[in-house]
């Protein structure tokens, strides 16, 4: 098959969606911190991923709103999900959160990332969390480092 016939494209990009889901879900079962927290994994696309995770009363700081760790923890989650779905073991090299609205107790927040930039080694992803009314709460910037190692063969 040539490179342009469609039916091979969509052959390929099929089984990269299915590589990247079956990487997230492996990640996933070992992840005992997310799991802890509640957070659920919606889907993972090659270099893209969303989780949802409600703020309980157990996760609201002093001020009654959402401890910006455990918001920063959600969007982490969902990076880690992003920048191992290509089935390479990848981790956070750096990253950093902007905070644009406090979450509450109750909200169901959902972060969504996107791959901007991938290299052999490193990439870059932005997290977009947000809550049930779509209202924007964080947005988190990460650089992924490629390790030795491979989620799935």
């Amino acid at each position: 098959m040539s490179k342009r016939d469609p039916a091979a494209a969509s052959m390929t990009s099929e089984s990269a969606l299915e590589r990247a889901r079956r990487a997230a879900q492996i990640l996933y079962d070992g992840d005992r911190a997310s799991q802890a927290l509640g957070v659920r994994l919606l889907d993972c696309t090659p270099g893209g991923a969303r989780v949802s995770m409600r703020i309980r009363a157990d996760m609201v700081n002093g001020h009654r709103v959402g401890h910006g760790g455990l918001v920063f923890a959600l969007a982490d989650s969902a990076f880690a999900y992003a920048c191992n779905s290509y089935g390479d073991n990848a981790v956070a090299a750096a990253a950093a959160i902007d905070f644009l609205a406090p979450a509450r107790e109750g909200d169901e927040l959902t972060a969504t990332a996107r791959e901007l930039w991938r290299s052999k080694r490193s990439g870059l992803y932005e997290i977009e969390v947000t809550n049930q009314r779509g209202e924007r709460i964080a947005l988190f910037r990460g650089r992924s480092q490629r390790i030795t190692g491979q989620l799935i063969e």
